[in-house]
C-alpha cells in the first residue's frame, strides 16, 4: 500500500514512540497532526517532520480531556479533509505494589491508557464510517498480553485496552475499517521517567531483544502497508505469549525465582 499523502493522527506525539514513529511516517510522506501535551517538545517533532519533507500540524491537549480530543480531530480534519490512521499512542505507567499504590495513580493509568484511547476512537469514528475506511492503531504492551507483579493496574489497563481493540475489530469490519493491537516488549524510551516504582530482581532484557522507539516505528509504518490484528514485538516474544497461555506454571516460576527478591524480604522483614 502507498502511503503518500495518507493522513495519520498520533497520540503521545512529543517523544519515544510516538515521535519516533511520527518521522517514520514522514519518510512516507504522510501527514501527520501530532497531539500531545508538551507543546514545545511536539513543535520540535513537527520541526523534524517538516525538515525531512512531510507535512505535520500541532494540536496541543491531554488525552484526559474528551474535548482535547475532539479538537485534535476537528483540527485534522478542517486541515487535511479525512483521517486514514490514529494511534492512539499516548500511555504512561505508575509501578508498585498494589496497596502501596497511590489511588491517584491507579485512576491516572486508567483514564490516560484506556479512557483516552476509547475517546479518541468514539470521536474519530464517525469521521472514518463515512469515508468506509481508516485504521484505529491502540499501543498497548505486552503487559496487555503477560501479568506481571507492580504492573497490576497498568496490566489492568493494557488486558482492558487489547479487549476493546478486539472487540472494535470486529465491530467496524463492514465499513471497511481495520483495529490493530501493537504489543511491544521492553522499549528504551522516557517511559521509565513516568514509572514511580523501580523493581529489584535478576531479570534483565537481554541487549539482542531490546527494542528502540525507532524499532516500533518501522513495525507501525509496516502494520499501515498490510494491517493485522496484533503486532507483538518483537517477534520472539510471541513465544512468552503462547507458553504464558499453555503452561501458566512457568511464567510463575519465573516470577517465584527471579522478579518477587524484594517482595521476599519485605515478608521475611
Amino acid at each position: 500500500m502507498v502511503l503518500k499523502d495518507r493522513v495519520a493522527i498520533i497520540t503521545g506525539a512529543s517523544s519515544g514512540i510516538g515521535a519516533a514513529t511520527a518521522l517514520a511516517f514522514a519518510r512516507q510522506n504522510m501527514r501527520l497532526a501530532l497531539f500531545a501535551r508538551r507543546a514545545d517538545r511536539l513543535e520540535q517533532v513537527a520541526a523534524e517532520v517538516r525538515a525531512s519533507g512531510g507535512q505535520a500540524i500541532v494540536v496541543p491537549g491531554d488525552v484526559r480531556a474528551r474535548e482535547s480530543i475532539a479538537d485534535l480531530i476537528a483540527q485534522t480534519i478542517a486541515e487535511y479533509g479525512r483521517i486514514d490512521v490514529l494511534l492512539n499512542n499516548a500511555g504512561l505507567g505508575r509501578l508498585g505494589w498494589l496497596e502501596a499504590l497511590d489511588p491517584a495513580d491507579v485512576r491516572l493509568q486508567i483514564d490516560v491508557n484506556l479512557i483516552g484511547a476509547i475517546d479518541a476512537a468514539q470521536l474519530a469514528l464517525p469521521h472514518l464510517i463515512r469515508q468506509r475506511s481508516g485504521h484505529i492503531i491502540n499501543l498497548t504492551s505486552l503487559a496487555g498480553k503477560i501479568g506481571t507483579p507492580t504492573y497490576t493496574v497498568y496490566a489492568a489497563t493494557k488486558f482492558a485496552l487489547a479487549g476493546f481493540t478486539e472487540a472494535l475489530r470486529r465491530e467496524v469490519m463492514p465499513w471497511g475499517i481495520h483495529v490493530s493491537g501493537v504489543y511491544p516488549g521492553g522499549v528504551e524510551t522516557e517511559w521509565g521517567g513516568h514509572v514511580g516504582y523501580r523493581r529489584r530482581s535478576r531479570v534483565t532484557t537481554p541487549r539482542r531483544v531490546r527494542l528502540s522507539a525507532e524499532d516500533v516505528g518501522r513495525a507501525l509504518v509496516g502494520l499501515v502497508k498490510r494491517p493485522r490484528r496484533e503486532v507483538i514485538l518483537p517477534p520472539i516474544a510471541r513465544v512468552l505469549v503462547w507458553l504464558d497461555r499453555i503452561a501458566p506454571w512457568t511464567t510463575d516460576l519465573v516470577m517465584r525465582r527471579f522478579v518477587m527478591i524484594e517482595r521476599g524480604e519485605e515478608l521475611q522483614s
